[in-house]
């Protein structure tokens, strides 16, 4: 586990201090894969170097497995390092070293013996799907293999925290789903815990279960990707789940208008139709649409209701677990 607290990190600035992260506060469950996402400048990429002690915060508290690394120095801080697997931003392999090579250069540096070290090298290239790449150089491996080794190596020594720092930002969607394909196994095969900086909401939308949403340097929106999506009005919502496009002369003829998220195989499937039939109400689609957020359908439709019993209708489809926020001015436009 993650544990940040009132974690503030200044740098100097032409004009005075430069305000980086302001206060953080944040818990990353153990074998869970946060995204912390903003735009550029917000803070993300020096919290990840902060989690790593790549750099000292001005204040505050960084608790990996409930060990404080900020108070650790010398020898209690090389160790406590080791627990922690980085994957930097950009292409960071050694040319001069083969893909296996290159893996095996924490366990060198760890004094790991030959022979122990050869079968934990064979077992991160096949974790990342890369065995028969072994002997190849990095100019020889496209951009998104390279990413693939630099994450193996980072968890050569074994962590129980891997921080990957923009690990898509120069790869195109193929390339960028099998590298996001590998944290995944990373934290399902290994039960580590995976903090990705990231400023594409895609890898949200593809591994994540948590998201931290960062803007000048604070925490502005934290928690699990499903919940903060089934609040349809929550920034999480609106980077994450399908458009809807407003049109208010068609949505004038109907009784109520309402934006539902549903989350789920049965809510998805099952709700909108459940409600027709039980209140006797016509429900037309007039907007939004389907995506997936991991395994998970998740749908944001805009419908028009009609029929004497369209708010009986939009409460039970709240009451049922979706999000219902009602459209219309006047009485009908707040929340179910």
């Amino acid at each position: 586990m993650i544990t940040v607290e009132n974690l503030s990190k200044s740098f100097a600035g032409r004009n005075g201090p430069v305000v980086a992260l302001d206060g953080v506060n944040l818990e990353v469950p153990a074998g869970t894969v946060l995204g912390v996402v903003g735009p550029t400048g917000a803070g993300k990429s020096t919290l990840a170097r902060c989690v790593a002690l790549l750099e000292r915060p001005d204040s505050g508290a960084i608790r990996v497995d409930g060990t404080d690394l900020v108070s650790l120095d010398g020898t209690a801080l090389r160790a406590a390092r080791r627990q922690i697997g980085v994957v930097p931003q950009g292409d960071s392999l050694l040319r001069q070293r083969t893909a296996a090579g290159n893996v095996a250069l924490p366990l060198e540096s760890a004094g790991v013996p030959g022979p122990q070290r050869r079968n934990r090298v064979a077992e991160l290239l096949d974790l990342v799907g890369l065995t028969d790449k072994a002997g190849s150089y990095p100019d020889q491996l496209s951009g998104g293999q390279r990413q693939r080794i630099a994450v193996a190596r980072a968890l050569a020594a074994g962590p129980s925290v891997l921080l990957a720092d923009e690990p898509t930002s120069t790869l195109d969607p193929d390339t960028t789903g099998s590298v996001l394909t590998v944290l995944d196994r990373a934290r399902a095969e290994l039960g580590i815990t995976v903090l990705v900086v990231t400023h594409d909401m895609a890898v949200v939308r593809r591994i994540c279960d948590d998201v931290a949403v960062l803007e000048n340097g604070r925490v502005v929106e934290h928690g699990r990707v499903l919940d903060l999506v089934s609040d349809g009005t929550s920034r999480t919502a609106s980077s994450l789940l399908p458009a809807v496009d407003q049109n208010p002369l068609a949505e004038s003829r109907f009784d109520r208008v309402a934006d539902i998220v549903l989350v789920g195989f049965a809510a998805v499937g099952a709700l909108l139709p459940e409600a027709t039939s039980r209140f006797g109400v016509e429900l037309n689609l007039l907007g939004g649409g389907l995506t997936r957020l991991a395994e998970t359908p998740v749908a944001r439709f805009r419908v028009g209701l009609t029929g004497e019993r369209s708010d009986s209708a939009l409460e039970w489809i709240s009451d049922a677990g979706a999000s219902v926020q009602r459209t219309l001015k006047g009485p009908q436009g707040v929340a179910a």
